[in-house]
């Protein structure tokens, strides 16, 4: 199967406008669509970030799953940005939470974590020439 590119990623939020709204403010995504349900409600929102990927989000979830260092899950989503130590500056300024500051990971890629409101993990990472993943590109 040849896939052509990555679609999006999705998430189950409380309130998907609530949602929506945290990552249009803090990761200049726009809104690209929404789906309506029988009653009119919104259903689902679609954001798409200026790298052209998109985030789907269903609207409300009403169960946390449990997340910790061995879940067999989805981890996080990651935004990759030119510059890590202006995005980093941006966070703080915005009042991003930081799970883990900015550091160089195993691979040699830049990056920190925070989260969206309903706690889905958020890498913002920047990749070096002498990363693996830049390498891998190559």
């Amino acid at each position: 199967m040849k896939i052509s590119r990555f679609g999006h990623t999705a998430v189950r939020a409380r309130d998907a406008l609530k949602t929506a709204r945290f990552y249009l403010e803090m990761f200049d995504a726009e809104e690209a669509f929404r789906m309506h349900r029988e009653d009119g409600s919104v259903g689902t929102v679609y954001l798409r970030f200026p790298c052209g990927a998109f985030l789907e989000i269903f609207n409300g979830g009403t169960e946390e799953v449990p997340l910790g260092g061995s879940s067999i899950a989805y981890c996080h989503i990651c935004l990759e940005v030119e510059d890590i130590e202006a995005a980093y500056a941006d966070a703080r300024e915005k009042g991003l939470p930081i799970d883990v500051p900015l550091k160089t990971g195993t691979s040699g890629c830049l990056l920190f974590f925070t989260h969206d409101p309903d706690g889905n993990a958020i890498e913002v990472m920047q990749t070096p020439p002498e990363s693996l993943q830049a390498k891998a590109r190559k």
